[in-house]
């Protein structure tokens, strides 16, 4: 059975940091790429960061970068998206997700796999 599931959302004041992480089972890790993606109230799902098993990430929103790094242990078949001063504007459910083959091809990719999401709130 494949799991994925996301944990350390939370509420935090801006400026802030949070790392959030995302266990798999289920499948071979180090096979395929994961991506974060956010969703803010009222708005559309939108694809956030694509890592590939080697580490290597591919950001999609500018207002993320420099602030959020990803991650990922293959070890423990787990990713990481460490988000460092938090501005209410990334106030949002953030989801991870699995997708095989290992490219990355854009926010707008299909994944496999998601997780249930996390929520994190920033107040200003």
């Amino acid at each position: 059975e494949v799991q994925v599931v996301e944990s350390g959302g939370g509420l935090v004041r801006q400026g802030e940091s949070l790392t959030l992480s995302c266990a798999t089972s289920g499948f071979t890790f180090d096979d395929y790429i994961i991506g974060w993606f956010r969703q803010a109230p009222g708005k559309e799902r939108e694809g956030v960061v694509c890592s590939g098993p080697n580490n290597g990430s591919i950001y999609y929103v500018d207002s993320v970068k420099g602030r959020f790094t990803t991650f990922r242990d293959n070890a423990k078949s787990t990713a990481y998206l460490k988000m460092n001063n938090l501005k209410p504007e990334d106030t949002a459910v953030y989801y991870c997700a699995a997708d095989w083959p290992p490219s990355c091809l854009g926010p707008k990719q299909v994944y496999d796999y998601w997780g249930q999401g996390t929520q994190v709130t920033v107040s200003s």
